[in-house]
């Protein structure tokens, strides 16, 4: 056999294994099983180890907090003097924290996979009233601590998509 013969049915045999392969997963789904693992971890961590079976708002609620200690996001307290400066002209020793969109999406994720992992829509601890009081209020103090005053914007009324038989279409004579 040739060299040249034996690098293609090297190659070709590389690409049917590749084939049978299934997809990797995409980026979300990867965060998301991570962030499943992660929780799960947290659980497993306290004292006594919680149950996903028993694990309440509660435990959500001390999940997001207990994931401050990992934030980026400096939110100045209201005694420090570059409370409500989007772009303070010094440094201070105001906490860093997790910033809302990323609890926001990190709650988004780990409510979804709750269901795909058997939960019930019913008891899904991440989607709660205390979750989103608790994400709201995070919101609305790290927007004050900037200085941005956060507008919920109104959404725009849908406007009917143009039928089959529209201005879109071109006739010819």
């Amino acid at each position: 056999m040739s060299s040249e013969r034996g690098k293609d049915i090297a190659e070709g045999s590389s690409l049917i294994a590749d084939h049978h392969q299934p997809p990797s997963p995409s980026r979300y789904e990867s965060q998301k099983r991570r962030d499943w693992n992660t929780f799960g971890q947290y659980l497993k961590n306290q004292r006594p180890p919680v149950p996903l079976s028993q694990c309440n708002s509660n435990h959500v609620l001390d999940f997001l907090r207990y994931l401050d200690q990992f934030g980026k996001t400096k939110v100045h307290l209201q005694g420090c003097m570059f409370y409500g400066q989007p772009e303070p002209p010094a440094p201070c020793t105001c906490p860093l924290r997790q910033a809302w969109g990323s609890l926001d999406a990190l709650i988004g994720r780990l409510r979804a996979a709750y269901e795909e992992n058997g939960g019930s829509p019913e008891s899904n601890p991440f989607a709660t009233g205390a979750i989103r009081v608790y994400l709201r209020e995070v919101r609305e103090s790290q927007a004050k601590a900037r200085g941005i005053p956060y507008k919920k914007q109104k959404k725009k009324p849908k406007q009917d998509k143009p039928s089959d038989e529209s201005s879109s279409t071109l006739f010819f004579s």
